[in-house]
């Protein structure tokens, strides 16, 4: 099945006009615009103009190129400034809790921890140590190894926050502790699109957790589908890994 069509063609042009423009940091020229989006020249034009007068589009020397409007950023930038991510995030927690069955975490990235912003457990509950406002160790829970993943993107990044952060405290005997052997592990969380707790922060605790991202290059936060061993064997993980990074793709 084909994309849904925009409801008002003219709005649905100007946000593709944006988009594009968004693609081409030196700037785009309207021929350049006109042919990438297959859009005739005076149409074209006049959109431009519309976007330029609200600040949404800029052309700083006349017939030259077009770059986005201060305008735009701004906005953007508000947005994020004041943007209640618990408030954001809570509809996909629910969702989640409500198709596995679950404990649901979001938490952000401070340092060498991570803080929990919200939890919404499940109906079967199980007794943990994380709670609103609580810390744990970045480095051997999920939400924590999924943010470091993309936070430190490369292995030396990874061992220079572990230097400065370290050292890698043993929770569990499953906990990873030597500064290489997590920057391969975090390897392997961007490969797979998602990162395992398995008994790594807790005894008999396992969970899958995957980054946010809402436009940023770097995570905002993570969330994790949070259950006991037994109920999440390696098929299961890989379920919930699916699962989870389906629902982030399409709620946020």
């Amino acid at each position: 099945m084909g994309e849904a069509q925009s409801p008002v063609g003219s709005v649905d042009r100007a946000l593709l006009i944006l988009q594009e423009i968004g693609k081409h940091s030196r700037g785009v020229t309207l021929d350049e615009l006109a042919t990438r989006l297959a859009l005739p020249k005076s149409s074209l034009h006049r959109l431009l103009g519309a976007l330029k007068h609200r600040g949404f589009a800029a052309q700083p020397e006349p017939s030259g190129p077009y770059f986005l409007g201060t305008e735009l950023l701004a906005t953007a930038f508000r947005y994020y400034e004041s943007m209640d991510l618990r408030t954001l995030v809570r509809p996909l927690l629910l969702r989640l809790r409500e198709e596995f069955d679950e404990t649901v975490h979001m938490a952000v990235l401070d340092g060498g921890e991570i803080v929990y912003l919200d939890k919404v457990e499940a109906v079967r509950s199980i007794t943990m140590s994380s709670v609103v406002g609580g810390r744990n160790a970045a480095h051997c829970t999920g939400v924590g190894k999924a943010l470091l993943a993309w936070t430190y993107p490369t292995d030396e990044a990874v061992k220079a926050w572990a230097e400065r952060y370290g050292p890698l405290g043993v929770r569990t005997r499953n906990t990873i502790t030597a500064p290489a052997k997590l920057a391969a592990h975090l390897e392997q969380v961007r490969d797979r699109g998602y990162a395992l707790d398995l008994e790594e922060n807790e005894p008999g605790v396992r969970c899958v957790a995957a980054p946010i991202f809402l436009g940023r290059t770097v995570p905002v936060a993570a969330v994790s589908v949070t259950a006991i061993k037994d109920r999440m064997s390696p098929a299961r993980l890989e379920e919930v890994g699916a699962g989870l990074r389906r629902a982030i793709s399409e709620q946020l």
